[in-house]
């Protein structure tokens, strides 16, 4: 059935909404609803636009770019707009863009492109006049901006006077005498968290996320406040081109950075589609800033675990990882985190006279496309604040939302963190609120959009007893989380056994929670051990278990018996002893017994572990009921294996980070090697790290060891060494 043709009202109605939008995020830095839902209201809006153009308005939202300027700032016309991008969702949509390309000028235009991560900040101009930086002002609506010259002035990384390079620099040309740059103010994550940090120390409001940080930073009035926010500025254009004399994006880019201008190092050159598909699948996983590598991370994709900015069949995991590592051996990229926020990646046609003849629309080039990531936020309702009970009794409130979706998963609950984070947020049922997914897998509530509170919902308090087991709960003097101390609480005991049981401890299979959580109830098991005593008329009986089921989990529970030590202390359970600090016992114990029997100074003398870990473990180790699971476990047939003696002590007391890629053998194959040698792999640097071995498209972690002083070797020098070189 046709759409049926909205009424001029209705038209009017969605851009108000949309205008409305505007102003909350360019003016106010105050945004009500995430970027996705805006796009989807804009998109519709020129949908309706190109289908009924009679609708179409000159004071529409489609024919401008932004926001008229603040009050405040003097005015800035723009000598050349500052238009915006076309979003591509998909790539689908990516094709049909350079499909229209190819009709204006020619597949052989339209065969050279750019790719740029698409920075999540606040864009700017800067001009500079004689190579001394005169002014600096915000986009706005795309034809005039805000002076913030002084507020930029105070941002390090933008040089105050241009460079002139040395003659032997490839665009060694000067700076023209006028040169209009434009880039992305923006500020890391790591930046914001201590930003975060010192607001929360001194009482005060907590910020949302970088990007509205950053545009606000650039609009105080006092610039002494500007300059104490961590800004920075990448460099990604220039308003007429053709005054620096670069014939290409590329070359504009090599011209600006000879200049002494900072530039994204992660642009790169895509002769093909196919190329530029290859960057946006890496950026997708790189997007993060968490601190897992994109190594680590993977393995869980080719798993299915985690599916992010997959839509269709042919974006399945098992392509963003096929493209991902094509990616950082073709065009030279690294497998780091990134350190700033991204919203999706910018394709740019390299060539300016193809530039020139695709031309431009109302409000954006033809000749760029703006490919973004599914949405990291999004805004919901809170429905309910639950208190969840872990297996080392840590209470953790909970909010329970209206589902909504977020990085390509639906969210249903967002971890609410801690009773002080709660109480700083000031999160309460009924709230409107910001969700993300931090490190693009744990969803956490952000903050509340208190403009929109309904209104005097109580604030949250924690309970004092144990929401399952009824036990008062404690809150030691140095910590910020309250636990339940009954070691038999039944929700501490089904999460001890699914830690016990999970892939990176005993690794049984088809022991999932349900199943834990009935075999809890009916008191079938209490602990580890109990889970060796199962058989399968027992496990036949509960429900959803057949008897085929029931033979299964009986089998992976009896292959678990062999196992490695490392795994077995994993297992356990105890206190910030997680997988790193499990091998790292194991490389210095025979046996599961010397652990448990380790004084603290022992322990504590351990690379790796330090005496607050230690202090965890000989209090886990003097509990009589945990030495009397261990000495079950072993009645049971558990028979940890110690880790392999190395075959050699050449690299004893070396320890090995590695980094980029690897041409000749994996990250895993390369950190086993030295282990077998006697020496240390480990995944961060630090002053104890012997070398760093760097291959292509190595990041932050080459850049630190270079600032630390740690040698830098490349893969065939580690090569050498392996095969006995000096």
């Amino acid at each position: 059935m046709p759409e049926r043709k909205p009424t001029p009202q209705q038209v009017e109605a969605l851009r108000r909404e949309i205008e409305a939008h505007n102003y909350r995020y360019y003016v106010l830095d105050e945004p009500v609803i995430p970027d996705a839902e805006y796009d989807r209201l804009l998109r519709r809006l020129e949908e309706i636009e190109a289908r009924w153009p009679d609708l179409k308005t000159p004071d529409s939202p489609t024919q401008r770019v932004g926001a008229p300027p603040a009050q405040g700032f003097r005015v800035v016309r723009h000598r050349h707009p500052m238009l915006s991008l076309e979003n591509a969702m998909n790539r689908a949509e990516v094709e049909a863009w350079r499909d229209r390309l190819v009709r204006v000028v020619g597949q052989a235009g339209a065969a050279d492109f750019v790719c740029e991560p698409k920075m999540d900040g606040a864009a700017v101009e800067l001009v500079y006049e004689d190579g001394v930086l005169v002014e600096a002002s915000t986009r706005g609506d795309g034809e005039s901006g805000e002076d913030v010259t002084a507020n930029v002035r105070t941002i390090r990384s933008v040089p105050l006077r241009l460079r002139s390079p040395e003659a032997d620099v490839r665009r060694a040309c000067p700076p023209p005498a006028r040169l209009e740059v434009r880039g992305e103010v923006f500020i890391t994550v790591a930046d914001f968290e201590a930003l975060n940090r010192r607001q929360a120390d001194r009482g005060e409001r907590l910020y949302v996320n970088p990007r509205n940080t950053a545009a606000g930073s650039l609009k105080q009035l006092d610039p002494s406040v500007t300059a104490e926010r961590p800004l920075r500025f990448f460099a990604y254009g220039a308003g007429d081109p053709s005054a620096v004399g670069a014939s290409t994006q590329w070359e504009l880019l090599e011209a600006l950075r000879a200049w002494g201008l900072p530039v994204n190092p992660e642009s790169r050159r895509c002769g093909t589609l196919e190329q530029v598909f290859d960057y946006y699948a890496l950026m997708t996983l790189r997007r993060s800033a968490g601190e897992v590598g994109l190594r680590e991370r993977l393995p869980a994709r080719a798993r299915g675990e985690v599916d992010e900015g997959a839509t269709d069949a042919e974006w399945d995991s098992r392509e963003l990882r096929r493209r991902a590592r094509r990616a950082m051996r073709e065009l030279n990229l690294g497998d780091e985190p990134l350190a700033y926020e991204i919203d999706g990646v910018v394709v740019k046609v390299n060539r300016f006279d193809v530039q020139r003849e695709a031309g431009e629309r109302a409000r954006s080039p033809r000749w760029a496309v703006a490919w973004k990531f599914p949405p990291q936020e999004a805004v919901t309702r809170v429905l309910d604040i639950e208190v969840q009970v872990g297996r080392t009794g840590a209470l953790t409130p909970v909010a329970k939302l209206e589902p909504v979706h977020v990085g390509g998963v639906t969210v249903t609950s967002a971890t609410l963190h801690n009773p002080d984070e709660i109480a700083r947020k000031d999160v309460r049922v009924g709230d409107r609120v910001w969700v993300r997914r931090a490190g693009d897998v744990i969803p956490e509530v952000v903050a509340p959009v208190t403009s929109q509170r309904r209104g005097h919902p109580p604030r949250f308090v924690m309970p004092e007893r144990c929401p399952v087991c009824d036990t008062p709960v404690v809150r030691g003097d140095d910590e910020v989380v309250p636990r339940c101390p009954n070691a038999a609480c039944p929700a501490q005991v089904r999460g001890r056994i699914l830690h016990f049981a999970s892939r990176t401890a005993m690794d049984i299979e088809g022991l999932g929670e349900k199943l834990v959580t009935q075999l809890v109830e009916r008191g079938i098991v209490k602990d580890p051990a109990d889970l060796y005593r199962l058989d399968v008329d027992t496990l036949a009986a509960l429900e959803r278990m057949g008897e085929k089921s029931a033979r299964n989990l009986v089998a992976a529970i009896e292959r678990s018996k062999e196992t490695t030590l490392a795994r077995l202390i994993h297992a356990l359970g105890i206190r910030n002893v997680g997988e790193t600090v499990a091998e790292a016992l194991a490389a210095h114990f025979p046996s599961i017994d010397a652990v448990l029997g380790a004084s603290e100074e022992e322990l504590a003398a351990i690379d790796g572990v330090g005496p607050v870990i230690a202090r965890e473990i000989r209090a886990w180790a003097d509990v009589a009921a945990n030495r009397d699971l261990v000495r079950r476990l072993r009645e049971a047939g558990v028979d940890p294996r110690g880790a392999p003696a190395p075959r050699s002590d050449e690299f004893a007391g070396r320890t090995f980070v590695f980094t980029g890629t690897l041409e000749s053998m994996t990250r895993e194959e390369a950190e086993r090697a030295v282990r077998e040698r006697g020496g240390r792999a480990t995944s961060s640097v630090s002053k104890k790290t012997t070398y760093v071995v760097a291959g292509p498209g190595a990041g932050s972690k080459r850049e630190k060891a270079l600032r630390l002083g740690v040698p830098v070797i490349d893969e065939a020098t580690f090569l050498e060494m392996l095969a006995g070189g000096a």
